[in-house]
């Protein structure tokens, strides 16, 4: 097989030098440029926020990670869009927020990219600007089509986490089959529910439950089954770091470290209470650590406020590649690699539509270093999210129920009264509240700051057209949304081979 994958790669670079020289760039030229392109590596990890050491979580064990923070820059602020899986992976596949591209649910409930925004994806352009691609995991945006790696041995989500150590073998093969720039994407499984405490002897040294005291910070409520889940998410976090040991083992024994650039990152925060699903920082503030010794300086810390919306625009002028359309990010790389000093992001952006039809909820947030807002559309509604994880059934079984919830702290009680029944706004401030515990929206010694991140994301809204802004879309989605809960009760939808969503069309129509 892998003489195959060689052959073909040798068929395919001698196509290229032969239209090279048709339109008169000499193989030379093609060739200099090739050796000039960094491999880009990034890793994508599931449902985890900055749960590492080097992000000081003590309980976690996690060497490679903590190494690659080491040799290069760990992002103390970075966002993602959307706090759930399918969403926040199309920002980093088309460098577009999700109601831009369509992607504005889990792909398992039937949405899709817009046909416009699915042409100009990731794997797409660095294809054009001369990158093998390869893919290990999970992509979960439709279509897939749109999403075309050359190579693909490992598809499924794996959440019963086995297996992991050929994804470093696998890995190793693509990064040896050529000599043009790679571009390869591996994404990990660890911290996805269902939480294993060890899986084929991962992570070699697993935490006991016995041996936790507390929860996650932003949980709040302590209880022994949540203490439970708490070492488990732990495990899958050091399980996660072993994974991307043997990955850099992988490049390492490639001869083909030193021209690669390390991107890591998370997909959204983990799946307990007041995390993945919400928009509160807890579901979108992520790690994310970017390393290319001898390139970039080693043991950099960089403060200011980063998004996922990013990293599209950073991996295309890191490779040199140049993007068809206009993209709402901004390219790290220039910070990165300390050519400018002063970042030009104020505030991060995040929307949700609920991600699936029976949790149609929509949220937008806005924050900048020191205060944060989120909107909700539709107040005086119980937010359906609050009750996904009070019930704790499924991938939602690390929520806390209402008695463990009855026994928390009272700022904490009353953190979660608002959360299941929020107001128009929550507004909070971050260097004083970090945990977002006491809601200010009707404080007036906030309102001079609350009013200007209205205005903020009404004009972020507008700018980058919205479709909840229109009354007319608005209407014709809930309306779908409830046609689509009459016709499937069960869900049954998501086993219709002929189930298709129409918001593509009516939300794209000028």
């Amino acid at each position: 097989m892998k003489h195959g994958i060689r052959k073909a790669i040798i068929i395919t670079w001698a196509s290229v030098q032969l239209l090279a020289i048709l339109s008169g760039q000499s193989p030379k030229s093609l060739d200099q440029k090739r050796n000039k392109q960094p491999n880009i590596l990034l890793i994508v990890s599931e449902d985890n926020g900055p749960d590492l050491n080097c992000y000081g979580v003590a309980e976690v064990k996690s060497p490679n990670l903590d190494r690659l923070a080491a040799e290069g820059m760990l992002f103390e602020n970075a966002s993602v869009t959307y706090s759930v899986c399918s969403p926040s992976r199309s920002t980093i596949f088309t460098g577009l927020y999700p109601f831009q591209n369509g992607q504005m649910g889990l792909a398992t409930h039937g949405y899709r990219m817009y046909d416009e925004a699915a042409v100009n994806t990731l794997p797409v352009l660095m294809k054009k600007g001369g990158y093998r691609t390869a893919c290990l995991g999970k992509i979960h945006v439709n279509p897939e089509s749109a999403i075309p790696f050359d190579f693909r041995p490992i598809k499924n989500d794996n959440f019963e986490k086995k297996g992991l150590p050929e994804y470093a073998v696998q890995a190793a093969s693509f990064m040896k089959a050529g000599e043009e720039p790679f571009f390869l994407m591996v994404n990990f499984p660890d911290a996805h529910f269902p939480l294993q405490k060890q899986v084929e002897g991962m992570p070699a040294h697993p935490i006991e439950a016995e041996d936790m005291d507390h929860c996650l910070p932003y949980v709040g409520a302590n209880s022994k089954r949540l203490q439970e889940f708490t070492a488990n998410y732990y495990n899958g976090m050091m399980r996660l770091d072993e994974s991307v040991g043997m990955l850099l083992d992988s490049l390492r024994t490639s001869g083909k470290a030193e021209n690669t650039i390390i991107i890591y990152l998370g997909d959204h925060g983990a799946q307990f209470s007041r995390g993945k699903c919400t928009n509160y920082e807890a579901g979108l503030k992520v790690p994310m650590i970017v390393s290319w010794p001898g390139h970039i300086q080693a043991a950099q810390r960089f403060a200011p406020l980063v998004s996922s919306i990013d990293l599209f625009p950073s991996i295309l002028d890191a490779a040199g590649v140049k993007s068809p359309v206009k993209v709402p990010g901004v390219s790290l790389w220039p910070y990165i690699t300390r050519k400018q000093k002063k970042w030009k992001r104020q505030y991060v952006f995040a929307a949700s539509e609920g991600s699936t039809p029976f949790w149609y909820y929509p949220l937008r947030s806005v924050r900048n270093e020191r205060f944060k807002l989120i909107l909700h559309t539709k107040p005086a509604t119980e937010d359906p999210i609050y009750s996904a994880y009070e019930t704790h059934k499924g991938h939602f079984a690390g929520g806390a129920n209402q008695e463990e919830i009855d026994a928390a702290p009272l700022a904490f009680r009353k953190a979660y009264a608002t959360w299941k029944n929020p107001p128009v706004y929550e507004f909070y401030d971050l260097e004083n509240d970090p945990l977002e515990l006491n809601n200010l929206s009707e404080n007036k010694m906030y309102a001079g700051e609350m009013a200007r991140l209205q205005k903020v994301l009404y004009k972020w809204r507008k700018r980058s057209g919205d479709p909840f802004l229109d009354p007319a879309k608005t209407k014709l989605y809930e309306e779908e949304v409830h046609a689509i809960l009459q016709k499937y009760p069960r869900l049954d939808y998501m086993k219709d081979p002929d189930f298709k969503w129409n918001y593509p069309q009516y939300f794209t129509d000028k």
